[in-house]
């Protein structure tokens, strides 16, 4: 069972990192810089999110 939360953990980090570098990339193309600073700011929340996945999966 605790496996199960760490890979929740990693899976709703893949999907922020994912969100966060389609909202990069589309800032960049349109030279928006809120876009582009959203991106990142999800892309970061989501290696968080799969740290904290793998730290449960450690333990």
């Amino acid at each position: 069972m605790e496996s199960m939360s760490g890979l929740g953990d990693k899976i709703k980090g893949g999907v922020s990192k994912a969100k966060g570098e389609i909202k990069d990339q589309v800032g960049n193309a349109t030279n928006d810089k809120s876009m582009q600073a959203e991106g990142k700011k999800d892309k970061l929340k989501g290696e968080v999110q799969e740290g904290i996945g793998k730290l449960k999966d450690n333990h």
